[in-house]
């Protein structure tokens, strides 16, 4: 980590030379937007800067640039400031402030997180409208992020397979017309120390080819005992303007995480207590485990003429885990000792995606159309295995409330996972979006998909399978304008998903299917400065993998779920210096039907009632410009840490952050935050039935920016 960090302070300190020679061109076409062209430098792309935290345009939804207000889908918007503003280094920092969306499994601290949104956990995340989400990949880094969408709903329609709570959409930085170089560095009263540098312009005279770098470098300690982690990557995106009709877009993004597999806090139904959030329940010398990801995108557009454009690309996911962990097996009968094992893993994976769309505008009968159409294949491919010492509870044990570390490392007997997984993905789609008049507009889409499936195991007595389904899923919207600044929209989709694993006759399963229904509202309030969105919905899912009556180590999909509820999300700037972005979330989301669990048992993870405002003020005149002050302020209700007849409870929690920061001129920023700032003792997220990761405490943290 050391030689990392130093990489980065030389890279800061050579970078104004290395981009000191190069002319400056003119910006005029690299105004070209990767989905669709737009004509005037002012006016906000889909794919482009946010002006501070209001948006009002998005192609995440509907894959064509659309405003927000005449899109019938919640949709919320983070924009850069925002994560600016908030000193985040990673993704799920700033979704704390998307509205509605909590925080679920973060893999023992490897790969992508997954969140809660709608009463459903998901991973779905994309970047630049392709999947990143394909086996444990890195979290995309904070300093990589122009803009990050969130889609409440079923997104299948454009997106492929997913979960129907919500999708996440990476918009990722792109090349700047004029040259800039940014370093930054960030330090916490935890341990954590952060470099960054972010650097761009043209590459020619002319403006035509240019060039964007984010580096990153991270490690240090964090709040938990013997938990030290590192990370590192880089982020190149190279445009080119082929013609005045065609641009090619070349990103890619190489990421490495080494941090120890820790689980959080043990709360099996028999311990005595639970253990203070500083507990780690492994060993320091058990290493750390190494997530490599590497990520290649080349995208292009190309106007056939004024009103039809062809677009799309190719993307390429590499990555791997692997390393030693420690992990709990149960608790002993004195309520305290926690019975582990030792075990080995090496999980890999490689996705191939490759997307084709035409998008069209025209007329027909006095009707104004926007027509999209697209392929897609993807070719997954995943391989596991992992390796564990016995699972007795006295093999290897610990004291959660004294723990005492060093004991030998115990031997690897057990193969519970060894396998390997093909997924193809073949599929098409059609979209129309139709002004039936001024005030009146349809959406309406079909997504017609093959998947085929191949899960092959070496695990002995379990059974390989094959499998293949065909889904169709549609979507249809209606918004109406009540006034210029007030719309009502209705909106239904459908959702489907693959089931992965093996069944008890050795097939694969039924994919899981969900349906969505929505009605909301969306006000541009405050002389159209501030976004008001609200919507209650209803989404229902079926075929969730639930226990097999005869045989409890299997299972099948014969689970139902049902989630309904109201949300509400703002996002604006209230003054020229005052800009706030947050949202409320009511949510009563259970099972309905299943072989074991009750009707009405509380699906993991998910609180009732879940609130956050981020507001931020910043002086634009006298002694104080520049300066800028905020708080941010979230509530999570009490949430069931399983869904289970019988489960453990995290609760409520309410959450504040003081956040400032002063420009000093042009090129200087400084920060200083206060996470947690009455240091709220609370747990944020819960997986595998036993474990709950607690949230950090009372945090400081400063940072500096230098522009050249």
């Amino acid at each position: 980590m050391r030689r990392t960090l130093l990489s980065i302070c030389v890279l800061q300190v050579l970078s104004p030379a290395s981009w000191a020679e190069q002319t400056e061109g003119s910006p005029s076409t690299l105004e070209l937007d990767a989905t669709d062209v737009i004509g005037t430098a002012n006016y906000e792309r889909a794919d482009g800067p946010v002006q501070g935290y209001r948006a009002t345009r998005s192609a995440s939804a509907t894959r064509t640039d659309t405003s927000i207000h005449e899109t019938p889908q919640s949709i919320s918007v983070v924009s850069k400031d925002a994560v600016e503003d908030l000193g985040a280094t990673r993704l799920q920092d700033a979704l704390d402030y998307a509205g509605g969306v909590g925080r679920a499994n973060n893999f023992g601290g490897q790969g992508l997180t997954t969140f809660t949104v709608r009463g459903f956990t998901t991973g779905e995340f994309y970047r630049n409208g392709f999947p990143i989400n394909r086996g444990y990949p890195n979290m995309p880094d904070a300093n990589t992020i122009e803009r990050l969408e969130v889609l409440r709903g079923p997104a299948t329609m454009l997106y492929g397979r997913g979960d129907p709570g919500g999708t996440f959409n990476v918009v990722s930085k792109q090349p700047l017309p004029e040259r800039t170089v940014t370093l930054g560095s960030q330090l916490n009263d935890q341990g954590m120390k952060r470099g960054t540098l972010d650097a761009s312009g043209p590459l020619d005279e002319e403006g035509r080819l240019a060039y964007r770098l984010n580096v990153v470098g991270e490690g240090g300690d964090t709040f938990r005992d013997h938990v030290e982690t590192e990370r590192y990557g880089i982020a190149p995106v190279l445009t080119w303007q082929a013609t005045d009709a065609t641009k090619l877009v070349f990103e890619g993004d190489f990421m490495r995480n080494n941090a120890p597999l820790d689980r959080g806090v043990t709360r099996y139904a028999k311990q005595t207590g639970t253990a203070s959030r500083d507990s780690f329940f492994g060993e320091k010398d058990a290493g750390k485990l190494h997530n490599d990801n590497n990520m290649a995108q080349l995208r292009f557009e190309h106007m056939l003429n004024d009103d039809w454009t062809l677009g799309g690309g190719f993307q390429w996911l590499d990555g791997s885990l692997k390393g030693n962990a420690i992990e709990a097996n149960g608790i002993a009968a004195d309520g305290r000792t926690l019975g582990r094992n030792f075990n080995y893993r090496k999980l890999e994976w490689t996705d191939k995606d490759t997307q084709l769309n035409l998008t069209g505008h025209f007329d027909t009968a006095g009707l104004q159309h926007t027509l999209l159409t697209g392929i897609e294949y993807e070719d997954y491919d995943y391989k596991s295995i992992i390796q564990r010492s016995s699972g007795a509870v006295g093999a290897y044990p610990i004291d959660i409330f004294e723990p005492v570390y060093g004991q030998p490392r115990p031997a690897l007997t057990r193969t519970p996972t060894h396998d390997k997984e093909n997924l193809k993905t073949y599929a098409a789609f059609v979209q129309d979006q139709v002004a039936l008049t001024d005030k009146l507009k349809v959406l309406a889409g079909a997504r017609f998909e093959r998947f085929e499936h191949d899960y092959e195991t070496y695990v002995p007595g379990a059974k390989s399978w094959q499998a293949s389904d065909n889904a169709v899923t549609p979507r249809i919207g209606v918004t109406y304008d009540l006034t210029d600044t007030l719309a009502v929209y209705a909106d239904t989709a459908r959702s489907f998903k693959p089931n992965t694993g093996a069944s008890r006759q050795g097939g694969g399963f039924e994919p899981e299917k969900g349906k969505s229904y929505e009605m909301g509202i969306k006000w541009e309030a405050l002389d159209q400065q501030l976004s008001v969105d609200a919507a209650v919905y209803q989404i229902d899912k079926r075929n969730v993998l639930t226990t097999d009556p005869v045989d409890s180590t299997f299972s099948v999909a014969a689970g139902e779920v049902r989630s309904r509820g109201f949300d509400v999300n703002v996002a604006g700037n209230l003054t020229p210096e005052w800009r706030v972005i947050g949202g409320y979330a009511y949510v009563d989301a259970e099972v309905t039907k299943d072989n074991v669990l009750r009707s009405g048992t509380r699906l993991m993870n998910i609180p009732k009632n879940s609130f956050s405002l981020l507001n931020m003020y910043e002086f634009q005149d006298g002694t104080l410009k520049g300066l800028g002050l905020g708080t941010g302020l979230k509530y999570v209700d009490e949430r069931a840490g399983q869904t289970a007849n019988t489960a453990f409870s995290m609760g409520s929690y309410t959450v504040v952050d003081l956040l400032s920061f002063y420009k000093i001129n042009d090129q200087v920023r400084l920060n200083l935050d206060v996470k947690n700032l009455f240091d709220r003792d609370y747990e944020e997220g819960a997986f595998g039935n036993v474990y709950a990761y607690p949230g950090a405490p009372r945090t400081v943290q400063v940072g500096i920016s230098y522009s050249l």
